[in-house]
């Protein structure tokens, strides 16, 4: 049996960092770990084959040699499916479909010959039953959540490992949280389920073994939502990994704001060799926060948090939405203000949108507000429902953020303020990607550009004031030239 995994494009959005890319010759920013997660469940006799469409493209004898084309995709990749899906109906070849995507609208995709949706691990095994015993059917579906101390070590043999920026590994699904926005619970539970210990230890081994330095990404929703396993367990145990292998890597993930209140959590997380953090903050509007169900981020001082998170050694990203109904008139420039306060650089600020599977579209949907399907990216200038404010209101207000906190003036002002703040902890030694990447920002950016004074302000007030910050100061000049491009039409 031959088996074509396929993974479909994303079209150029905030996260894409698709124009930052080429600052590091990488063709995309992190790799399929879903595919390369059920790689291994497929019986070991069957020759399997993954083609990436974000690194690499899609041609017709990799369909014809299948016998099944494999798809795994998320909300975003919509139209790269559409166009995947064509091909193989062209072509006559056989599809199984799974993923997010799917799990969520399955009824969108009649034509697909099987979905396998949840969690594969508990729904991929029945189909590869039902197959060999020659009675596939069209569904498999399972409303239990997946033992994922039982989840088999990614196959990275499959992969190009070298176009990819980021690695990815998964360590807990699930959160204890239950905003209305969002549809995570739906999908994984608010009971959080973690891979032990050994098992993380078993994926960085793997990663170092094929060489990969650098970035990892822990993709969890909510890594911080067990934090007694993490202090007790997960924690001591990469510290000490790291240390035996020279810290061969640096970590990102996404944790609730509640971070900031756990000195000791922040410190050990610090110590493991976590660098950024992606969080949730959403507005600075507490009826809002309350609207959407999102109690943690209420009674806080939002700034402060960012600050104690920051200052003690993990950049915060930040999301922001606007949107809500308790949304007041002003809400455009509180967010503004609070994004340049904040010294928050990677700031994603969206649109609220209703995943199909959240509490909000439910709420929405009895209210007669849902007019469209939810595209997977809320900074594409579209939402799915009737808002209160007024749509053009909202998208003029939207439009306004946008423009404000990404010219250059603005953002160049965020990096200033975040590098005073930030004592880096480790800093990535000199390589050769690291130097080219130089090398092509000052081309870019520096020279090419018609704001470049900003660059050569931030890069100079780093060497002068602080240089242990420089390498960031490139980093941060890359990744504004990436949100400019993304947001040309605005800015």
């Amino acid at each position: 049996m031959n088996i074509l995994l396929v993974y479909p494009q994303y079209p150029d959005t905030y996260w894409s960092f698709k124009h930052a890319l080429k600052f590091i010759s990488k063709k995309a920013s992190i790799i399929p770990l879903g595919l390369i997660t059920i790689a291994p469940l497929l019986p070991k006799k069957w020759n399997k084959k993954l083609v990436d469409l974000n690194v690499t493209r899609l041609r017709d004898k990799d369909i014809k040699w299948a016998d099944y084309v494999f798809i795994s995709a998320m909300s975003v990749q919509l139209a790269s499916v559409k166009q995947i899906i064509d091909r193989c109906l062209l072509l006559n070849k056989k599809i199984v479909a799974g993923g997010p995507l799917f799990t969520e609208g399955f009824e969108q995709f009649p034509v697909i010959d099987h979905l396998v949706l949840n969690e594969a691990e508990l729904t991929l095994p029945l189909f590869i039953e039902d197959l060999e015993n020659g009675r596939p059917q069209k569904i498999y579906q399972s409303d239990k959540f997946a033992d994922i101390t039982k989840s088999p070590l990614p196959d990275y043999s499959i992969l190009e490992s070298g176009k990819y920026a980021t690695a990815g590994i998964q360590y807990s699904r699930g959160c204890p949280f239950d905003c209305e926005f969002c549809d995570i619970t739906a999908l994984f539970g608010r009971q959080v389920r973690t891979k032990t210990a050994a098992q993380i230890i078993a994926e960085l081994d793997q990663l170092l073994q094929i060489g990969w330095r650098g970035s990892v990404f822990f993709v969890d929703d909510n890594f911080i939502g067990h934090k007694k396993r993490l202090k007790n367990e997960l924690l001591p145990a990469i510290i000490s990994w790291m240390e035996s292998n020279g810290h061969p890597f640096f970590f990102i993930t996404e944790a609730s704001i509640n971070l900031a209140d756990d000195q000791e959590l922040m410190d050990m997380m610090v110590k493991a060799g976590f660098a950024k953090v992606f969080v949730g903050i959403e507005t600075p509007e507490e009826s809002c926060l309350m609207e959407c169900n999102k109690l943690h981020n209420n009674n806080r001082d939002l700034i402060e948090c960012v600050n104690v998170i920051q200052q003690c050694g993990m950049e915060v990203y930040g999301g922001f939405i606007v949107g809500f109904d308790n949304d007041p008139p002003n809400i455009f420039d509180r967010q503004i203000d609070f994004i340049q306060k904040s010294g928050i650089i990677t700031a994603m600020v969206g649109l609220l949108n209703a995943p199909r599977l959240s509490k909000l579209y439910g709420r929405l949907q009895n209210e007669g507000r849902i007019i469209d399907e939810f595209t997977g990216d809320n900074t594409d200038y579209s939402i799915n429902f009737v808002p209160k404010m007024g749509k053009d209101e909202l998208l003029k207000g939207y439009q306004k953020i946008i423009r404000d906190i990404y010219s250059c003036k603005a953002y160049y002002a965020r990096v200033l303020t975040f590098l005073k703040q930030y004592d880096p902890p480790f800093v990535e030694p000199l390589s050769f990607k690291r130097i080219m990447a130089l090398i092509k920002s000052i081309f870019y950016i520096g020279i090419i550009r018609k704001n470049r004074i900003y660059f050569w302000k931030i890069l100079f007030w780093s060497i002068f004031n602080k240089p242990k910050t420089f390498p960031l100061a490139v980093t941060y000049s890359i990744y504004g030239y990436h949100f400019r491009k993304v947001f040309r039409d605005v800015i």
